[in-house]
């Protein structure tokens, strides 16, 4: 069986995870602070907040901008369910907008859901292809769209305008415009879990662009605090020759990265432009180069001039097909040892979502996308023999199951 999407662990990973667990320390410490030194050098990033998830980013920025509840946040309809649940646990309101045919958000449709109520606007990097960020970034700092903005914490009056979250989740090494992800908006949030691109096992991190008066480095040590149960001190600090007293200044989270899942993602990190993305680029264009012929395939977006994407997923889709067809191709796939995914079953379509009133029936843009798309196996030990499996194991699929 060809698998979706296994992590590349090598020797090189091994050996830096035991060099880890043989210094005797192995929670957050000098490789998590290492780790984001080069994060902010890769990126461009003011500053960056190293976590056990990109979750937990996204919650505390929410967290730390005073988001409340009757407050929304706009969302793409299309995404995992990890953007919106962030919102909920704040008490907010997730305003669900459609897609674009690229997958990402519409910029009409954020326009028409801003409200007096309205705090921040959550857009989605869907496979690691940057939103037009330009676009968003402008709309924010539109006159008529700041009248509309009614700031109630410190953060929101300094800011004086929507805050722009990027659920960077995927975007790591994606560029808009000649700026790598982690540069193009006020807030991003990447994601190191064990599927992606770039892995730490799980983790994430916080990339923090704000504009001034912001010190995004005073930020990043509030944001310290806040993810470590508001411990005014860190572990590290406290293990300084009588430096143990510590305090308690707020009731914080415990979100902090490990110095072991640091070390796996400084390895990854340092090949990371040389090797991995290379690699993940040459995989799918291999797909493009033997899917285009066919009229039934609608080959993604993944690399033009102006945006270039972490090459994260390749999300094929077939055209004039249904959802129910889309199903049996896909377990026609597996039935011929391919494993292949669909990314994402949208939010409203999510029993716990509909629950609270969202139909995917006003999204109908995500939904065209979502019933006809198949996520391909991407990985960097795929060989390109299994690539040539894997398409076609999709040909003889999806032929079995339309004409053209």
């Amino acid at each position: 069986m060809i698998p979706f999407s296994p992590p590349h662990i090598d020797q090189k990973i091994i050996d830096a995870v035991t060099e880890v667990l043989k210094s005797g320390w192995i929670t957050t410490g000098p490789k998590t602070k290492l780790f984001e030194k080069k994060l902010s050098e890769y990126t461009g990033a003011k500053a960056i907040l190293c976590l056990n998830s990109a979750t937990s980013g996204l919650e505390i920025m929410l967290r730390w901008f005073g988001v409340k509840e009757g407050d929304e946040v706009i969302v793409p309809s299309y995404t995992y369910a990890a953007t919106a649940n962030v919102i909920i646990h704040c008490g907010a309101k997730p305003v669900f907008v459609d897609t674009n045919n690229d997958f990402n958000i519409s910029i009409e449709a954020i326009e028409k859901a801003i409200t007096n109520k309205t705090k921040v606007i959550m857009p989605v990097d869907f496979a690691g292809y940057p939103c037009d960020y330009d676009l968003i970034n402008s709309l924010v700092s539109r006159e008529d769209i700041i009248r509309k903005f009614t700031p109630d914490s410190p953060e929101q009056k300094t800011l004086g305008r929507l805050l722009i979250l990027s659920d960077a989740a995927h975007s790591i090494g994606s560029q808009y415009k000649g700026k790598q992800a982690g540069s193009l908006t006020d807030v991003s949030v990447f994601s190191f879990h064990a599927v992606k691109n770039l892995t730490t096992a799980e983790g994430g991190a916080i990339a923090l662009n704000l504009p001034v008066p912001f010190n995004n480095e005073e930020v990043y040590k509030t944001l310290c605090i806040k993810t470590l149960h508001g411990q005014n001190k860190d572990a590290l600090a406290k293990m300084q020759k009588g430096n143990w007293r510590y305090d308690i200044i707020e009731a914080g989270y415990k979100y902090n990265m490990t110095d072991i899942m640091a070390a796996i993602g400084l390895v990854e990190l340092e090949r990371y432009e040389a090797e991995t993305l290379p690699r993940r680029k040459y995989i799918m264009d291999l797909y493009s180069q033997k899917l285009s012929k066919y009229e039934w395939a609608q080959i993604p977006d993944y690399n033009n001039d102006s945006r270039s994407s972490s090459f994260h997923l390749y999300a094929l889709r077939i055209k004039n097909i249904n959802e129910e067809t889309r199903d049996k191709i896909i377990q026609n796939i597996f039935d011929k040892d391919v494993s292949v995914n669909v990314h994402f079953i949208p939010v409203p379509m999510m029993s716990f979502y509909k629950s609270l009133g969202y139909d995917i029936a006003n999204y109908p843009t995500t939904y065209d996308s979502y019933s006809r798309e198949i996520s391909l196996p991407v990985f960097f030990d795929l060989t390109d023999e299994q690539a040539d499996m894997v398409a076609n194991a999709v040909i003889k699929s999806v032929e079995k199951f339309i004409n053209f």
